[in-house]
């Protein structure tokens, strides 16, 4: 049985290797080696460079560079190939989604267009810089249990003036639709939950997806003012029949009455968890930021709210509630303790941006144009995944003073170190290089007269003209309806 497994895995690597070889249309020879050696170099990827010194790698750095810069990746198959793969699911055989914005910043190169301005934390407390460089939108498939893997689906760079919510939207229904058709999900299997955080409008995306089989399950400020159902219409009162209902305050605890579910569990990293949930509750809309070109009547987008409190943290820092709010409606006690732990399962994608930037060295290139930007982009998202399917298959080449693992615990990193002694036994399409010589170059003493152009940074309009303060406000922070 052991042996029927290793020997499937075994196919479904190389048939993903030859998949992928396909959706290479430019250049396909040299961006499939430059994602063996990522897959096959010693240590951390630092710059290009190196991987053209590492033995999987047979061409040299010059062609490294022109695959980047004029190769062509099929972005549609790829990610239909993504899709196709064997993904994790929950513990109800459901898929969970999380998406999340990570930057590849680049401060320093005016010569690179599309660049906006990223947030980022500074290293003092509520210190926030803004750095010009490139927000790419990621779409992960989550895991259950004690992982750090996740199944990376689709990643999508967002360009200035685009709208986060709209493009996060489109982004979710194109992976959805992939998934549909590769038959990750039919008619009859549970809805597919989408995780996202703070930053993101989770009434919002549940309005733009509400025909998919999907839920949002979304983060909130704690500063947030929902509103309850509107109260039944009396027969004989005068004027309009009212839209809502009182007001629910997340930092007023008067108003929020009697939870509809109460649930308490013993957790081993955070303590006791204690989660109470609130049905049908909604944000009062108006015609402002993400809702202005809307039409007619704002919809009223009701859902539960979940409130999540525990005693520790594993950082030792005092730790805050956490408020949740979900598409679905009348949260069952086991529905609200599976939404909060999927939750919690949803900074495993923070694990993968890691891997991605320090590991694999996604951003350590220094690239000029968006579009080779896109394209290592999607080569690290198929290097992962072979990663993720190399898992049963993978030997632990662990250093001296690293514990031993079993096979199902591996790390990416752990996999990675192996996979240079899987690479004989799967297909390698690449064909051989051909021998050539340099060309000649710009003849010298004569000067460059194109110079590159070079490119403002994108930055957000302020309406507000007024000069910024010097001194922190002591007026109240005003309340989040909308």
């Amino acid at each position: 049985m052991h042996d029927a497994g290793v020997a499937g895995a075994l196919r479904g690597l190389s048939a993903f290797r030859q998949e992928f070889y396909r959706c290479l249309t430019g250049r396909a020879d040299a961006l499939f080696e430059l994602t063996d050696a990522v897959l096959c170099a010693d240590g951390p990827v630092h710059s290009l460079v190196e991987l053209s010194l590492v033995g999987e790698h047979r061409r040299g750095h010059g062609s490294l560079y022109a695959a980047l810069a004029r190769g062509e990746v099929d972005i549609a198959r790829l990610g239909g190939a993504l899709a196709a793969v064997a993904l994790p699911r929950a513990a109800d055989g459901r898929l969970v989604l999380a998406v999340d914005i990570t930057c590849w910043l680049r401060p320093e190169a005016h010569t690179s267009p599309e660049r906006i301005l990223c947030h980022t934390y500074g290293r003092g407390k509520d210190q926030h810089l803004m750095i010009p460089g490139w927000p790419y939108s990621v779409i992960c498939a989550l895991e259950a249990g004690r992982t750090s893997w996740t199944a990376p689906l689709d990643a999508r760079r967002l360009t200035p003036g685009e709208d986060a919510a709209t493009a996060t939207a489109a982004q979710l229904r194109q992976t959805i639709t992939r998934l549909i058709a590769a038959g990750q999900w039919h008619p009859g299997d549970p809805d597919i939950w989408v995780v996202a955080d703070a930053g993101y409008d989770g009434p919002r995306l549940a309005y733009l997806l509400a025909d998919l089989p999907v839920q949002v399950l979304a983060r909130m400020r704690s500063d947030r003012v929902l509103r309850r159902a509107a109260p039944s219409w009396v027969p004989g009162t005068l004027g309009r029949p009212p839209r809502h209902g009182g007001e629910f305050v997340f930092g007023d605890t008067t108003t929020w009455g009697t939870p509809d579910v109460t649930t308490t569990s013993d957790t081993r990293l955070y303590g006791k968890a204690t989660v109470r949930s609130w049905d049908r509750l909604h944000p009062r809309l108006t015609h402002r930021s993400a809702w202005v070109a809307q039409a007619g009547t704002l919809p009223v987008i009701d859902g539960p709210v979940i409130r999540l409190d525990i005693t520790r943290l594993p950082s030792g820092a005092i730790p805050k509630p956490v408020w949740l709010w979900w598409s679905g409606t009348d949260a069952t006690p086991a529905e609200v303790d599976h939404l909060w732990q999927a939750f919690l399962r949803r900074f495993d994608i923070e694990h993968t941006f890691r891997l991605l930037k320090q590991t694999l060295g996604w951003i350590c290139p220094k690239i000029r144009t968006p579009q080779a930007a896109d394209r290592w982009t999607w080569i690290m998202l198929a290097a992962y995944t072979q990663l993720r399917l190399a898992r049963p298959l993978a030997a632990d080449p662990r250093r001296p003073w690293e514990q031993p693992a079993p096979q199902d615990r591996l790390t990416p990193a752990r996999v990675r170190r192996g996979f240079r002694h899987l690479r004989p036994q799967l297909p390698c399409p690449a064909s051989a290089p051909k021998p050539s010589r340099p060309g000649p170059g710009r003849p010298a003493g004569r000067p460059n007269i194109h110079p590159t152009p070079r490119h403002d940074v994108h930055i957000i309009a302020k309406t507000d003209t007024r000069q910024r303060r010097t001194r922190k406000s002591t007026t109240p922070r005003p309340r989040r309806t909308g």
